[in-house]
């Protein structure tokens, strides 16, 4: 499985972004980080359905700067890349996009350890939602990682 990850106008690449591949019982198959021109290469048997996380890495320098995004139901393919466009942190994020971000933070919240909770919060404080449900989901979302990083 391959792919590109840009920005949300797809006019920039976004290098160093993490992208884990998750079988169904959220099992990691592959992981890898995108290069200077945004692509990506991750070695996944073809066939599987699978789900994909492009997120950032708390160790990194852009762990801020950007917000999650989740493919679910993916089928592995070589000959077709799956790309995916970034909303960066304080942007408004339109209702897809912003339940892709809350999907994604979702998912990190059942894989990841508490060094990502505190960059989570970061990042989940700065969603510009636009409807009072996902409001509601992220403000969720955000005590769980607040509660995690203050653990």
């Amino acid at each position: 499985m391959h792919g590109h990850v840009r920005t949300v106008t797809g006019d920039e690449p976004i290098s160093m972004i993490k992208v884990s591949v998750y079988r169904p019982d959220l099992t990691l198959v592959d992981r890898a980080y995108t290069n200077d021109d945004g692509s990506y290469s991750v070695d996944v048997p073809a066939g599987e359905t699978v789900t994909v996380r492009f997120d950032t890495h708390h160790s990194l320098d852009n762990a801020d700067g950007w917000q999650p995004s989740l493919v679910t139901d993916a089928v592995t393919d070589d000959a077709v890349p799956l790309d995916r466009l970034l909303v960066p942190v304080g942007q408004f994020a339109d209702t897809a996009r912003g339940i892709d971000v809350l999907a994604a933070f979702l998912l990190a919240s059942a894989v990841e350890g508490p060094e990502y909770a505190a960059h989570a919060t970061t990042r989940l404080s700065q969603i510009k939602q636009n409807t009072l449900l996902l409001q509601h989901i992220q403000a969720a979302l955000l005590q769980h990682f607040t509660e995690r990083a203050d653990a």
